[in-house]
């Protein structure tokens, strides 16, 4: 089965917004990576987008903005992803997100109800990724 993720070390955070229990984290530069069903090769893109929090409660201030993710997780329910976010995601429940930032000790930790992914425009090709040893 085809699959893409955002991975989160190296993507660009370009702001946070947070307006009535919502909070916006806006990737103007998301680095994705996607695998084809039978080939040992993955490539690697860029796009812009957002992960949309509801119900949102955080734990301290929002950290500034722009910012390069250094890494975090990513919390569904009862799974958590590890320095990178699934495409597509909508999902309802024990959500949340916690993100560090490079060269900061600041973080983002938030809970909420809810968490989606929304994508803009078209991914942009950046490279193919080849095993080590071809």
């Amino acid at each position: 089965m085809d699959s893409t993720s955002i991975v989160l070390p190296g993507s660009e955070i370009e702001s946070l917004q947070l307006q009535k229990n919502q909070l916006r984290i806006r990737f103007s530069r998301a680095y994705l990576l996607k695998t084809m069903t039978g080939s040992v090769e993955q490539t690697r893109w860029w796009q812009t987008g957002e992960l949309i929090l509801e119900g949102v409660q955080l734990s301290e201030p929002l950290p500034p903005m722009p910012a390069i993710c250094a890494g975090g997780d990513i919390d569904d329910n009862v799974f958590t992803y590890r320095d990178m976010i699934p495409v597509p995601l909508e999902t309802r429940g024990q959500v949340g997100c916690t993100l560090r930032f490079q060269d900061t000790d600041a973080r983002l930790e938030a809970r909420g109800t809810g968490l989606r992914l929304q994508m803009f425009d078209v991914p942009k090709y950046i490279e193919h990724i080849r095993p080590a040893g071809d």
